[in-house]
């Protein structure tokens, strides 16, 4: 069997990052593709090395069978090189390849990256830039993920998440204060930069499908996302929200983890929805209201705090939950003496494990939750939060006690009791739907 050897080393598939642009080699990696005789890239590379007398496998999906080929043509002996745009280790084919050659079989040669590229034209630093690839998504979730982490990112485009695309989307979630930064056909000939400042119309011009984008904010959000929030800080019109000392206590009985993904149902003006994002920068979190006029200030108050994670829903419940991904962690505010069947429902979808938190004011409610979890053999507890804020009186301050609240902790352990009925609605993947029905875009 042929082997190309580079160095020390002896590896059968080369796999080779030609930069951006122009394909450019180191000469060991070139010396190695002009003796290829299986030859491996997107359509654009392959043009580029159209005189090259090797076997053509174009990088299209699907790509199961692109491996498939790839793998007879090594096991037949041939010498095979891989080609890929920037670096094939990052974002690129290198980790589809490991998914079927061992590392042992495999020479990587990296090369300069387009976010590097991209760096180098903003003259920027590019260690502290988070990168993010959008390419077969249906949401944009890493995106705003690392917006509301780092205020920046480099974005991966393709055909359906195009600069446009992106940019409506960072407006409506977070507002005008961003701009994209849009380079398109970098190395090229037509080469072309242009600044998209959300503060403005953007453009119907269509971008090459070859481009990278830098989206960037532009000023600070309003308030810092912090837990504790004040009520002053929040877009609201009126007294009906969880308070702070409320809000604590739900968000330590849930437990909330990194990468949950968090249901706050009955989410109002999105008090808790906005702290739980806090604590699951690698999740998400969506915020389900029925009422227009606190949906519209959970919609300001996730632009105000830049708590980009969270998604706003405009629906009833439960009907609309069948839209999102399974949850890890449900926060019920309320609404259970008018619609009981919402907490069997909800139930139903939550992760093996997952936790469930209901406020409950009326001792209906707090009867009707804990007999719930007692027939379905959930473990829980009850809290009560009796709590009183300091308030001024002429010159004295005196204490004016908030409604009490009680905290109904529920665990679902798949290893006690039969559980209960599925939901009615089918549950979609974890972690990728996009929420499209009904969901604020």
């Amino acid at each position: 069997m042929y082997r190309v050897r580079m160095g020390n080393a002896t590896f059968s598939v080369l796999v080779a990052g030609v930069g951006i642009g122009r394909p450019s080699l180191p000469p060991d990696a070139a010396e190695a593709v002009a003796g290829a005789g299986v030859l491996a890239a997107g359509k654009r590379l392959l043009d580029a090395f159209s005189d090259h007398p090797a076997e053509k496998i174009p990088l299209t999906g699907p790509l199961s069978a692109v491996l498939d080929r790839l793998a007879e043509r090594h096991a037949a002996g041939f010498r095979v090189a891989v080609l890929a745009d920037g670096d094939p280790l990052y974002f690129g084919i290198g980790r589809t390849l490991l998914t079927r050659f061992a590392p042992g079989d495999l020479r990587f040669i990296p090369n300069v990256t387009a976010v590097a590229a991209m760096a180098a034209r903003l003259g920027r630093p590019f260690d502290d830039i988070p990168a993010v690839s959008l390419h077969g998504r249906d949401d944009h979730g890493p995106l705003f993920r690392a917006l509301m982490r780092r205020g920046q990112a480099a974005v991966y485009t393709d055909a359906v998440h195009t600069p446009q695309a992106l940019a409506r989307a960072v407006l409506d979630r977070g507002g005008p204060d961003f701009v994209l930064h849009v380079f398109e056909n970098m190395g090229l000939a037509d080469e072309k930069y242009t600044r998209l400042d959300l503060a403005a119309p953007l453009p119907d011009t269509a971008f090459s499908p070859l481009n990278m984008v830098f989206v960037e904010r532009a000023s600070p959000p309003e308030t810092v996302l912090t837990l504790g929030l004040s009520a002053s800080s929040l877009s609201r019109d009126d007294g009906v929200f969880t308070k702070a000392p409320v809000r604590a206590a739900a968000l330590a009985l849930l437990r909330i983890v990194p990468a949950d993904t968090v249901w706050d149902l009955g989410a109002g003006t999105g008090s808790v929805a906005l702290e739980a994002a806090r604590l699951c920068p690698e999740g998400g979190v969506f915020a389900v209201e029925k009422d227009l006029g606190r949906f519209n200030h959970l919609v300001k108050n996730i632009r105000r705090t830049g708590a980009l994670t969270v998604t706003p829903v405009h629906a009833a419940m439960p009907e609309a939950l069948h839209t999102l991904p399974d949850p890890d962690r449900i926060f019920l505010g309320g609404g259970l003496s008018r619609a009981p069947h919402i907490l069997p429902a909800v139930a139903a979808r939550l992760a093996p494990h997952g936790r469930i938190v209901v406020a409950a004011t009326l001792l209906d409610t707090l009867e009707q939750t804990r007999d719930f979890f007692t027939a379905n053999h959930w473990s829980h507890q009850t809290t009560h939060i009796q709590a009183a804020t300091e308030t001024p009186l002429a010159t004295h301050t005196r204490l004016i006690p908030d409604n009490p609240v009680f905290l109904v902790a529920g665990e679902r352990d798949e290893t006690r009791g039969e559980g209960f009925a599925p939901s009615p609605h089918p549950s979609p993947t974890r972690g990728t739907q996009s929420c499209m029905n009904r969901v604020h875009r």
